[in-house]
């Protein structure tokens, strides 16, 4: 269930991002039965809030007209823009993943893997700690914050010249 929207633009030339789209959302099946859900637990976000937010249906023309406006990707994309296209909308210009971009740079190897492909897809914290050794990052598990964040690290990879190949 989707409970909090955050979409951040990343200038390309110069690294600066822009919360573009941030709010709470409800869904027609929120209700009593999600207020211990793991999000509730692992960050700042209260089920009383996410009660009194505006719901899905009322702000998704908002969300259409911004995935129908600009190239969209996600840390993990297929996790992500899953949500929204399950509820009908599309991503027109739609980018590779950033985490599985990310998996070839930085090389966590998995033990379960051989061959060429041994490495796992990284975590946000172990993207960000590959590109960001010496910044602190405590992940928020709050849409745009984490949105920023990401977009700090596909910032990383488009530098290196790795994500548009």
């Amino acid at each position: 269930m989707i409970v909090e929207l955050g979409i951040v633009e990343l200038d390309w030339a110069t690294g600066k991002t822009i919360v573009i789209f941030d709010t709470l959302v409800k869904e027609f099946r929120f209700s009593e039965e999600f207020r211990y859900s793991w999000i509730f637990e692992n960050s700042d976000l209260t089920f009383e809030e996410v009660k009194e937010a505006p719901e899905f249906d009322k702000i998704s023309h908002d969300i259409q007209l911004i995935l129908n406006n600009y190239q969209i990707t996600a840390f993990n994309k297929a996790f992500d823009l899953g949500f929204l296209k399950a509820r009908g909308l599309t991503i027109p210009h739609e980018l590779p993943c950033v985490m599985i971009t990310a998996t070839n740079i930085v090389k966590i190897e998995a033990p379960w893997k051989n061959g060429p492909e041994k490495f796992k897809w990284p975590k946000v914290e172990e993207a960000w700690n590959f590109f960001f050794p010496n910044i602190n990052y405590d992940e928020k598990h709050r849409a745009a914050d984490d949105a920023i964040h990401e977009a700090q690290i596909l910032n990383e990879i488009i530098k290196m010249g790795l994500f548009f190949e």
